[in-house]
């Protein structure tokens, strides 16, 4: 008999015989629709949402960790200096957890594609791992040459120095994890003296596709970063140098984390920039050139508190910053002391500003600022310079005390409701930061402070994030008040015109021997001008571009922590907007309107800063889990904990009973911080298929 086929007795009665043709069609219906055992009892691999970090201690390595960490992604980093560390091998790479393949790593950072060294046991290890699993690698920083899919240099490339380059993100790239930016970007050349960046531009070879080119000699274009796909793996290739802070990194950035996570990981990211103007009806101390010091703030000899010709804002400033927020589509916040305005208006007569920017008030934000700015600190001795904290008889520091600290506080929130103006009693910046530690002079915080911000409502205080850039808590009560770090704008308060900015500027960074104060060469975190710039066009052509190169760094970094200038800076010649004008042009020049920047007032920064601290500590000790199965994403965390997560668009998040669009969509992917939903414990995203 033929054993490949099924033979029917002659014998048999002609229904039994149409039965079981019945039942053989039936039984290939049902495999062309149902696995195979095998298949069954295969599952689909399990992927932690973790990173690994391969580090030789090169910048390109650290760049791509601080994004990591920056964001929120969980990473495990492998020190290749250090003779202790892990042998990767298949045991450290993946497992079986509940019968089912893991992968312990999304994706792989490397230093170059051999890190390991092209014939070793690690190196085979973890392409087996990348190919079975399907996962990706980003080669940090290497060479032009086959080995990544592209031809040598001298092939039709480039290499050298890219100072000043203009690169473009192809249609791939803009296809890709780059469809965030708006297709040119320029490497920095912050320098002519020194080269910034270095890099070899190659053409493609075949399963290499460009995401970021050049131009080369004799015309077409040679890739400085693109995905080569080879032997089942997939490799992101960076072939320019570069390091975490400068911009065209900083522009990639998102990027590159997008392609290593495949779209999926913990953490977000956005591009934020709040500006807070300080003083806004009070009038500034102006610099005297003369003396090099600001007389009214007591920082000159002999002063006694009277200011010369203070500088402050008119209608007409007023008018300018309503028309330039609505031409920039930026909001400013407008840190208010209401008592100085009802003082200006005593003093003479009326106020026209305070009615022009009370008018306009529905155009600003508005942060309460104090009633009259008083320091609210230790109680100053302003018989010395620089100024000290006064003692009583027993040497103990006098304070400012809990009743005058909430007057200030209270009276100017009333004033502005009393306006109409929408103000928030959770936010409050005191003058100079004042109440808080300010070194060297008063080391603590002033013991009242805390008690007046509860009395108030007061949940976020500004602080000054050149002083203290870590959030942190103000008395111990549940529910206290926590700091709001800021960033100093280097557009001094004291100063009105171009001019007075320069020459205040050259005051702190020259030498002695130049004429200068000789603060940069004492101070080891400064560095001084080779020469003083000139006053007439200092200001445009240096001071603005560093300062709005300074801005932009932090707000290409992830950084929400809010910007300050003050009043006096849209005064006059109006010297903040020219730096805020270069922010905004050159953001706008690099990203798509995918990726807005956004502008979050003070408690949403508070609130973002503390969701952060309590994720990085979590990940920290270990209480967070999180996986990829296929198609489903499970993401457990510690009972009362936000998560952050980015995923594609199209992405739901499991309900109790159905589902819902997964958080906002930002730069391309959905994101949000988000927790279990009610009668859950994990939270359950379910990724697009197609």
């Amino acid at each position: 008999m033929d054993s490949g086929r099924i033979r029917t007795p002659r014998t048999a009665p002609r229904a039994a015989r149409t039965a079981r043709v019945a039942a053989l069609a039936a039984a290939a219906l049902l495999a062309t629709v149902v696995p195979s055992a095998q298949a069954v009892t295969a599952p689909v691999p399990r992927t932690d949402l973790t990173v690994l970090v391969v580090d030789d201690g090169g910048s390109a390595v650290g760049a791509i960790t601080a994004e990591l960490k920056g964001s929120g992604v969980p990473y495990r980093r492998i020190d290749l200096g250090d003779p202790n560390r892990p042998v990767l091998d298949t045991a450290f790479l993946s497992d079986t957890v509940d019968g089912r393949p893991r992968a312990k790593y999304q994706g792989v950072v490397l230093p170059h594609e051999s890190a390991f060294g092209p014939d070793s046991a690690e190196h085979t290890a973890l392409q087996a791992y990348e190919r079975t699993f399907g996962i990706p690698q980003v080669d940090a920083y290497t060479w032009s040459h086959p080995g990544v899919g592209l031809d040598y240099t001298n092939e039709g490339g480039r290499s050298g120095v890219l100072d000043g380059t203009t690169a473009g993100v192809t249609a791939a790239g803009r296809a890709g994890p780059f469809r965030y930016l708006s297709g040119a970007l320029t490497f920095e050349d912050n320098d002519p003296t020194i080269a910034e960046s270095y890099g070899y531009a190659g053409r493609p070879r075949a399963g290499y596709t460009s995401y970021l080119d050049v131009p080369v000699d004799g015309g077409g274009r040679a890739s400085l970063v693109g995905e080569y796909a080879a032997d089942g793996r997939r490799e992101l290739v960076v072939t320019f140098a570069y390091n975490q802070y400068q911009r065209q990194f900083r522009a990639l950035a998102r990027g590159i984390v997008e392609w290593l996570t495949q779209g999926v990981h913990l953490g977000q990211s956005r591009n934020y920039l709040s500006v807070h103007v300080d003083d806004v009806f009070a009038p500034d101390a102006r610099w005297d050139p003369a003396r090099n010091c600001t007389p009214g703030d007591f920082d000159c000899v002999g002063d006694e508190g009277e200011g010369e010709n203070p500088i402050r804002m008119t209608v007409a400033d007023a008018q300018y910053a309503a028309a330039w927020q609505k031409s920039s589509g930026f909001t400013l916040d407008m840190v208010y002391n209401g008592g100085q305005g009802e003082q200006w208006k005593t003093e003479h007569g009326s106020d026209p500003l305070t009615d022009r920017l009370v008018a306009d008030r529905a155009q600003y934000r508005w942060i309460n600022h104090t009633y009259t700015h008083p320091f609210l600190g230790c109680v100053q001795d302003n018989t010395v310079v620089p100024w000290q904290c006064a003692k009583d008889a027993s040497g103990n520091t006098l304070w400012v005390g809990r009743a005058a600290l909430s007057a200030q506080i209270r009276d100017n929130h009333n004033w502005a409701v009393g306006k109409g103006i929408p103000v928030d009693r959770g936010e409050l910046v005191t003058g100079e930061h004042s109440g808080l530690r300010t070194l060297p002079q008063q080391p603590a915080d002033n013991p009242h402070l805390a008690g007046a911000l509860a009395d108030n409502g007061v949940k976020w205080l500004a602080s000054d994030n050149s002083r203290e850039p870590q959030q942190r808590s103000l008395g111990t009560a549940t529910g206290a008040a926590k700091t709001v770090p800021r960033h100093p704008m280097n557009v001094y308060y004291n100063v009105g015109t171009a001019a007075e900015m320069t020459d205040e500027y050259n005051w702190v960074y020259t030498s002695r021997a130049d004429g200068g104060s000789g603060v940069c060469e004492a101070d080891p975190a400064s560095t001084c001008l080779p020469a003083p710039l000139p006053t007439t066009t200092g200001y445009a052509d240096h001071i603005v571009p560093q300062e709005a190169r300074t801005a932009l760094s932090h707000v290409l970094g992830n950084d929400p922590r809010p910007h300050y200038a003050h009043q006096s800076n849209l005064a006059e010649e109006r010297l903040l907007y020219p730096v805020l004008d270069r922010v905004l042009a050159d953001y706008r020049g690099l990203f798509a309107p995918s990726a807005p920047v956004v502008n979050p007032r003070q408690k949403d920064v508070g609130t973002e800063l503390e969701r952060r601290a309590a994720w990085d500590q979590a990940l920290a000790a270990g209480k967070v889990t999180a996986y990829r199965i296929g198609a489903k994403v499970t993401v457990k965390v510690p009972a009362g904990l936000t998560a952050p997560i980015t995923a594609p668009e199209g992405t739901r998040k499991q309900l109790l009973l159905g589902s819902t669009a997964f958080g906002a969509p930002y730069a391309g992917t959905r994101s949000a911080w988000t927790t279990p939903e009610l009668l859950q414990t994990s939270v359950t995203l379910m990724l697009p298929t197609a």
